[in-house]
């Protein structure tokens, strides 16, 4: 076998002469190192797919698959839950609502207020612009928006509750000042007030008030709320209280056997405030009873059959 080697850059050849052995050795170094690569080539390609598919690896798979299938089902366990505890606070604002209705229905009523004021069968009245949302879906109002829905509702019916209550209350302390009415339970009119015959001289004098004759120890009332300006002896009343009701009115119980009452005293409509006696000037058991407007007395008659508020 015979090689040529020709030069590249003079163009010079030169040739060798190979004998049979040194065919044979270079035959099989040019043919044996393909397929020596071809097998490590084969054998690193079967060592990296063993890696890949080895049980240690399928039990890691098993082992991160199990895993997102306990968070994905406490994560649903938490939204249940959540889920339950908004469905349970719905109701609870239901509920509410609805006493807050029927207690607002109630005292409206029993107050003989307008109905168009204080409505509480109806949905508080809202509104403003429309906001629309392009490129979206309808979506079912969720749980969050309806209780919110609800809290507004309970919002404006307590406001409503409050006015309603002030208003009761501001009429509660005008009825309470209101004078009107008999100063005692039992007795009857003995003398009126304006001109009459003083009992112990016969002359004709002024009498300040009015007279209810009773039994001794019968019980005197208030005929407004107020408060005790005076509580004790004064001359010519003997035992005497007196109520200051605000608004220049005051009102005197004289002649009384007992007070149970003191100065600085809060005294409600119709609370029992002493009882009937013949001190001071008198002739028997009975209460003189007194009107004051601004400082002038006035006939107690027009407040003694005055219509209660």
């Amino acid at each position: 076998m015979k090689v040529i080697l020709v030069s590249k850059g003079h163009g010079r050849t030169r040739s060798f002469k190979l004998g049979g052995w040194t065919r044979a050795v270079l035959s099989v170094c040019l043919l044996g190192v393909p397929v020596v690569l071809g097998g490590v080539a084969h054998q690193l390609l079967q060592d990296e797919g063993s890696d890949l598919f080895t049980g240690d690896s399928t039990r890691a798979w098993n082992d991160a698959l199990a895993k997102q299938r306990r968070e994905v089902a406490e994560t649903k366990r938490h939204a249940e839950e959540q889920l339950a505890a908004l469905t349970l606070r719905m109701a609870e604002l239901q509920a509410r609502l609805v006493r807050l209705d029927a207690l607002g229905e109630r005292l409206t009523t029993m107050a003989k207020l307008d109905r168009g004021e204080f409505d509480f069968s109806q949905p508080p009245p809202v509104g403003g612009p429309e906001t629309v949302a392009l490129g979206e879906a309808y979506q079912a109002p969720d749980f969050l928006a309806v209780i919110g829905s609800l809290a507004d509702q309970i919002d404006n019916r307590e406001q409503q509750l409050d006015t309603l209550e002030a208003l009761l209350a501001k009429r509660k302390i005008q009825s309470d000042i209101f004078i009107a009415g008999r100063p005692v339970k039992k007795g009857w009119m003995s003398s009126r007030f304006g001109r009459r015959t003083d009992p112990f001289n016969g002359r004709v004098a002024w009498h300040n008030g009015v007279d209810f004759a009773g039994k001794r120890g019968a019980e005197i009332i208030s005929v407004a709320a107020g408060v005790v300006t005076w509580s004790g002896k004064r001359h010519g009343y003997g035992q005497m209280v007196e109520v200051n009701h605000g608004s220049g009115f005051s009102t005197r119980y004289a002649h009384n056997q007992d007070n149970l009452v003191a100065v600085g005293d809060v005294v409600k409509k119709g609370q029992v405030i002493a009882k009937m006696g013949s001190s001071g000037r008198s002739t028997g058991p009975h209460v003189h009873f007194e009107v004051f407007k601004h400082g002038r007395a006035v006939d107690p008659a027009s407040y003694i059959h005055r219509t209660h508020r």
